[in-house]
């Protein structure tokens, strides 16, 4: 049997060209937002639109509606062959995913953005326009791209399976040139300001673009991603309703470059009571809590495993200190996938929800656990992070 052909509406293929020229353009370092190159993509889409190619103006693509999430996801080989967008997209008139490039602005600065809309079948659209989908904003870990980040964790795979919107903020090179989050400097650890505020500004401008279930809004990162993303969930728990920490490190681990390295090697955790220039003690004891799950290798020299066990116990004390005490009861499991030990500790509460999770991958170093090697940091081999991760997120809703 021949495989069904993929058909792209005009207008959504006529985007897709002029994002790829832009974003050439801009890694070239050119500016096609202002100045005379803004009159070159003008002319670009005029181009497309005396083509046949739609007559849309860039942000009106239009957006599919959510798939119907599952009760869970099982965690997949590293060696299985993701599945294309045409199979889960099944039909003659099948709309393939769409991976955008974006920007977003505000007091803290610009930064670029990618958003994935996963793959749907054509009319899904019409007949669930009312069921918003969940997003997933996913963070790079240091001299990594968006690009990069979405190759190596395959969450767009898992995207178009299972019916997500995803987000690839993007760091600046003039903000950091590793571009490493900022996620020790005291700024950047505080509500309303710094890159937190550009992130949570990033999901804001997404549910603007596109229908998001605002109960279903989760971050995951690695490495100073996985930091960032534990400062968003202490920062704005009102945003983020789970956190994914792949290797990264506890809220309020430092406050500049020397505490940074420190904290890395596991040493001198909140070492101060207070970020420089604020009265807030970082050290006080969560007053909310927002699930959690840490995957982080025992063999990890980058950034020390205790840094993933000092999250988990920080997750545990915020329960604890709740009004109303949600009391966990925790499990073990030893076992092994992908050729990897794992030990998996799983807190749940009286309903059986996992609250807080933690994932100690045996004999792993610095890298994505069952990621794909087209990506930077992957690890080939043991659990899949991203498709646990995103089980653990949905299990919250």
């Amino acid at each position: 049997m021949k495989p069904s052909r993929t058909t792209v509406a005009p207008s959504a293929l006529a985007m897709n060209i002029q994002d790829t020229i832009e974003q050439a353009l801009a890694s070239a370092g050119l500016n096609t937002q202002s100045g005379p190159l803004r009159g070159v993509t003008e002319t670009i889409r005029k181009a497309l639109t005396t083509a046949g190619l739609g007559n849309m103006q860039r942000g009106t693509t239009p957006i599919p509606k959510a798939h119907r999430p599952p009760t869970g996801v099982q965690a997949k080989a590293a060696t299985e062959a993701p599945r294309s967008a045409v199979s889960l997209a099944d039909g003659p008139e099948a709309v393939p995913g769409q991976f955008l490039l974006r920007s977003h602005s505000a007091a803290a600065g610009t930064r670029t953005y990618r958003l994935y809309i996963p793959a749907h079948p054509a009319g899904q659209s019409a007949r669930r326009a009312n069921k918003p989908m969940p997003l997933v904003l996913m963070l790079h870990g240091c001299t990594q791209s968006a690009e990069d980040f979405a190759a190596g964790t395959q969450m767009n795979r898992l995207a178009d399976e299972q019916g997500f919107l995803v987000a690839y903020p993007e760091q600046d090179t003039d903000a950091n040139p590793s571009r490493c989050w900022n996620w020790f400097r005291s700024e950047d650890q505080q509500r309303g300001s710094g890159e937190p505020s550009l992130l949570a500004g990033i999901v804001q401008a997404v549910g603007q673009e596109c229908a998001v279930d605002p109960k279903r809004v989760f971050v995951a990162g690695l490495s100073a991603g996985a930091a960032m993303a534990v400062v968003l969930g202490e920062t704005y728990p009102d945003v983020f309703a789970a956190v994914g920490a792949h290797s990264g490190l506890p809220y309020a681990a430092a406050h500049d470059i020397p505490s940074a390295m420190a904290a890395m090697k596991g040493r001198n955790f909140m070492g101060m009571s207070h970020f420089p220039g604020t009265a807030d003690d970082p050290r006080r004891p969560s007053t909310h809590a927002v699930p959690v799950i840490v995957f982080h290798g025992d063999r990890d020299h980058t950034v020390q495993h205790s840094n993933g066990e000092t999250i988990v116990q920080r997750a545990n004390e915020a329960y604890a200190h709740l009004p109303k005490a949600a009391h966990l009861v925790s499990t073990n499991e030893e076992g092994e996938l992908g050729g990897r030990r794992y030990t998996r500790t799983v807190h749940s509460d009286a309903h059986g929800t996992p609250r807080v999770e933690q994932w100690t991958l045996h004999g792993a170093g610095h890298a994505w656990s069952g990621g794909n090697p087209k990506g930077s940091y992957t690890d080939t081999g043991g659990p899949d992070a991203s498709a646990e991760m995103l089980r653990f997120f949905l299990a919250q809703a």
